[in-house]
């Protein structure tokens, strides 16, 4: 049986409940086609994505990163299909602990799981593309960090690049979790420590940090 359990601008994710004798199914993320765009580019670029995606999400589990596991390409349907995390997003639970200002989280830890994450992928020269507390959860069984969703990623060796990745997770947990500048913080420098070649990145973000601001004033 497939469930549709998202759908965005570019893909449809489905849950799978059976797939290759796995107990417990999988998940599917199928590009669909674009029809204001000319039928073979948009094959082209379909496919791009598609092989894109795939070889970035293989690159960091090779690594060791927790990301979902790659099972198959279907590059004639557009579809992956990769592993089920069960578990909770970033997102849902901080959000879950709000009212109470996080007292129920190991804020420290959890900084620490995500900077020394990000800290690897950019390491491996993975630019994400779409670094939100929606696209971070954390397993049920052991809470370990999985870092999901590499549907905008790409490989690039620019400081600025990476500074760009690290600035949308500033903004999405300044606009989505209240009080949370110090574990923001608190995450930079776990990520500044798991990365050597961090300060040319943290100096670009500083100027991508000022161009945010200068365009929020001129709105």
């Amino acid at each position: 049986m497939t469930q549709l359990i998202k759908q965005g601008a570019e893909a449809r994710v489905f849950e799978v409940s059976s797939f290759l004798s796995i107990p417990e199914g999988c998940i599917a993320k199928e590009r669909f086609k674009k029809t204001y765009r000319h039928p073979v580019l948009d094959q082209q670029l379909t496919t791009r994505r598609v092989a894109q995606e795939a070889r970035c999400l293989y690159k960091c589990k090779k690594a060791g990163m927790d990301t979902p596991a790659l099972y198959f390409v279907d590059q004639d349907r557009s579809t992956i299909y990769m592993e089920k995390i069960v578990g909770l997003t970033v997102k849902q639970r901080l959000l879950d602990n709000q009212s109470n200002q996080y007292q129920d989280i190991d804020l420290p830890q959890l900084a620490e799981k995500i900077g020394v994450a990000l800290a690897k992928m950019h390491s491996l020269d993975v630019i994400h593309g779409d670094l939100t507390t929606s696209n971070l959860m954390l397993r049920d069984k052991n809470e370990s960090l999985v870092v999901i969703d590499f549907g905008l990623s790409y490989v690039s060796t620019l400081p600025e690049d990476k500074a760009v990745d690290l600035y949308v997770l500033e903004r999405a947990f300044s606009s989505t979790h209240p009080q949370t500048e110090q574990l923001f913080a608190t995450i930079l420098s776990h990520y500044m420590k798991s990365y050597k070649q961090s300060k040319a990145i943290m100096s670009k973000l500083e100027d991508v940090r000022l161009r945010g601001r200068k365009r929020s004033m001129v709105g």
